[in-house]
């Protein structure tokens, strides 16, 4: 199983990220797959998330700002982030779950500076 999540990068406040989580060796239409993010010196956070039936929910923090989505013919979820602010600076991952079973993917980093 891998999961590689790209797309980070350094952009300005206000600006715009894609970031895409790519899943291999999981049947990936039924997975609930998330990306959480762990800014330094804090603990690891729920982003946002999507299910296997396309349903979704989002932190407060990102809420209007942030869309996910997601590709099951090319095994890949996106998360759309508009609207950066700098407390958004963190590393971004991927996770892919279903049945107990977990799955992350190495981060990647999104810093959000002018």
């Amino acid at each position: 199983v891998q999961l590689q999540a790209f797309g980070g990068g350094l952009v300005q406040p206000g600006g715009s990220l894609r970031l895409s989580c790519a899943a291999s060796g999981i049947i990936f239409t039924i997975y609930t797959i998330s990306w959480y993010r762990q800014a330094p010196g804090k603990e690891r956070e729920l982003v946002a998330r999507i299910t296997s039936g396309g349903n979704t929910n989002y932190a407060d923090s990102v809420k209007g700002r942030f869309t996910i989505s997601r590709d099951n013919a090319k095994s890949t979820v996106f998360l759309q982030m508009n609207s950066l602010k700098p407390e958004d600076t963190a590393v971004y991952y991927c996770k892919a779950e279903q049945f107990g079973m977990e799955y992350w993917g190495k981060g990647t980093q999104v810093t959000v500076s002018s």
